[in-house]
């Protein structure tokens, strides 16, 4: 009896489950294919516009992209009318973990606790505004590597990011000086590092907690408390030990560096990109494009500082220091798109607002790009500074459907990039 029984169960849990049951195999979802279609695309690779495109996506990624192409039945469809499409917008030099605010009580009243209950309003400001990937070079306590991981997961919205987490330096140098008392102490994680030992351990502190680049304080810098402006704050024995460093654990290194002396160490020592660039000089643009280095000039936020920081309490000594390079690193940021030195987009969003990371445009345009040069800027060739040539950067077959657009024709006013109306980054939209 009891073999009938069990017999009898076997056959019930086969007819509900068998295929021969006539019910078959559960179908899978097919991933659902969208097409997109505007009165025209912007090719960063060919420097061309292409007319009425249509983009087809399947699941994260385009599938792909040319005019008049058929859309298959049962595709959604996102019609964009006389839009101009791009690729999403690249930012190189973002800080996502804060954003100024009263100087003193940023200082004092604030914690690493607001900015990890911030940033991620900043992130999707970024992203809203049309910047789908962004390299952020510099946060406290590895919040930017939560927030990299949160927005991976999709539990937050944000940008695709690559993080730097601690910015690392020398005793008294741009990230080390606040000209407090020495008796008050600021407890947190230290990006501080003397001598090559404490520079390896460093580094590989950060690459073991997440970083997915190294950046490095070369020089003395603006918002900070040194006398100098852009003194070296390494030496190249050091400088170097941080390159190689990075580079064993496969790390690029983005080398904060305002002067002219320590831009030229920085390059020699080998480093990815150049930060700010304010007073590079002949003989650093020669090494920087002999050696494919990128300048990332951050020559739109001295608008923003000479307009607002005194508002905010800022030291009168910090302001007067902007003063002194603001103009200069625009009529250098000139001379570098003359020698031919390789660029990428970078803001320094975070010293202004977030999401305004756009206005950088229109100064990259009057101080000697066209408008294409300045938006392969931040897309074609920020990729590959990123590292990231195979995903981002273009509107092309196989890579992440991060796309944008424009209701103008930002080739004719690149202003048009300040009003982004369509954002999707990974098939998904997120502004429309």
């Amino acid at each position: 009896m009891k073999k009938t029984i069990i017999f009898l169960a076997i056959l019930v849990i086969f007819f509900y489950v068998s295929p021969l049951s006539g019910q078959g195999e559960p179908k899978k979802d097919l991933p659902k294919i969208t097409a997109l279609r505007a009165a025209r695309l912007i090719d960063v690779q060919r420097g061309t516009v292409l007319e009425k495109p249509v983009i087809l996506i399947e699941g994260d990624r385009i599938k792909a992209v040319g005019p008049g192409l058929a859309v298959p039945q049962g595709a959604a469809v996102i019609d964009l009318g006389a839009a101009t499409l791009l690729p999403g917008l690249i930012d190189c030099h973002t800080h996502l973990t804060f954003q100024p605010g009263a100087y003193y009580e940023d200082l004092f009243r604030k914690s690493p606790m607001d900015a990890a209950v911030l940033c991620h309003l900043y992130a999707r400001r970024t992203l809203e505004a049309g910047f789908t990937t962004v390299r952020d070079v510099g946060a406290e306590e590895f919040i930017d590597i939560a927030l990299r991981n949160a927005v991976n997961e999709g539990l937050v919205t944000g940008p695709r990011i690559q993080a730097a987490t601690l910015g690392v330096g020398s005793t008294g140098g741009h990230n080390d000086l606040t000209g407090f008392s020495p008796y008050l102490d600021f407890k947190g994680f230290s990006g501080i590092a003397d001598g090559v030992e404490e520079i390896r351990k460093l580094v590989r502190l950060e690459v073991k907690n997440g970083a997915d680049l190294i950046k490095m304080m070369a020089t003395a810098g603006v918002l900070s408390e040194e006398e100098s402006v852009g003194g070296p704050q390494y030496s190249l024995e050091e400088m170097k030990v941080c390159i190689e460093e990075a580079a064993r654990w496969g790390k690029k290194v983005a080398a904060h560096a305002h002067g002219a002396e320590g831009i030229r160490m920085a390059v020699q020592a080998g480093v990815a990109s150049i930060e700010h660039g304010s007073l590079v000089d002949e003989e650093g643009l020669r090494l920087m494009k002999e050696r494919g280095t990128y300048l990332v000039a951050d020559i739109y936020n001295h608008e923003y500082i000479m307009e607002a920081y005194a508002k905010m309490g800022y030291p009168a000594k910090l302001i007067e220091k902007e003063k002194q390079v603001g103009d200069l690193q625009r009529e250098n940021f000139r001379r570098a798109v003359q020698a031919g030195v390789k660029t990428a987009f970078g803001t320094d969003a975070g010293v202004y607002p977030h999401g305004q990371n756009a206005k950088q445009f229109a100064f990259m345009v009057k101080y000697g790009m066209s408008p294409l040069q300045a938006i392969r800027a931040a897309t074609l060739d920020a990729a590959d500074l990123l590292g990231w040539t195979d995903r981002v950067g273009v509107v092309a077959a196989g890579y992440y459907a991060d796309i944008i657009a424009v209701a103008g024709d930002p080739l004719r006013d690149i202003t048009e990039l300040e009003r982004v109306t369509f954002v999707m980054k990974g098939g998904v939209v997120y502004k429309k």
